[in-house]
């Protein structure tokens, strides 16, 4: 099927139920084979700065709670699998028909359409650093490379440990 199809649908849960959700129709897409028809399934987060004691800590929280976003191929079969998984209550759309988003849409969400893929002449192990967002100026060897998500995945020391983050193709640049 091409991917011209897929488009970003939008899915209501239980809030709190995001993430249980994004793994749960993960794990869904694995076990029957759809990964050609559901492409991505995504909790937006927003990095936060909070002071607190003079000091600025960087919290996650999310950017809709109780949505998630859903990048797929809308089917009888896909609409199934996203509208019985556990904790969704239905898409976004009149009745039962799920409206994709318009680009415009996602523009506005800062969803890129996909059409503007960033190449990266990178592998696994490579160390790179951080040119902006929250990690800017961070040095890290990149863990793994998601072409799809466009981004690498580089350990970062916070509060002592090694933490994996993940970082788009456009904020990163070999050293």
């Amino acid at each position: 099927m091409a991917d011209a199809e897929a488009r970003w649908y939008v899915a209501h849960t239980y809030s709190g139920y995001e993430n249980k959700v994004k793994m749960d129709i993960e794990k869904t897409i694995e076990n029957r084979g759809l990964q050609d028809q559901i492409l991505e399934v995504s909790v937006p987060m927003l990095n936060v700065v909070k002071e607190k004691d003079d000091e600025e800590k960087i919290t996650q929280q999310k950017m809709f709670p109780a949505y998630v976003l859903i990048k797929m191929i809308m089917n009888d079969d896909t609409w199934y699998v996203v509208r019985n998984t556990r904790g969704v209550t239905g898409f976004v759309g009149p009745g039962s028909k799920p409206v994709p988003l318009t680009d415009e849409e996602m523009v506005n969400l800062g969803i890129t359409g996909g059409e503007e893929k960033v190449e990266l002449d990178l592998e696994v192990g490579d160390a790179v650093v951080v040119t902006g967002g929250a990690w800017k100026d961070t040095t890290g060897l990149i863990q793994s490379i998601n072409d799809t998500k466009q981004m690498v995945t580089i350990n970062v020391e916070l509060f002592g440990r090694e933490t994996p983050v993940e970082i788009s193709f456009a904020e990163v640049k070999k050293m």
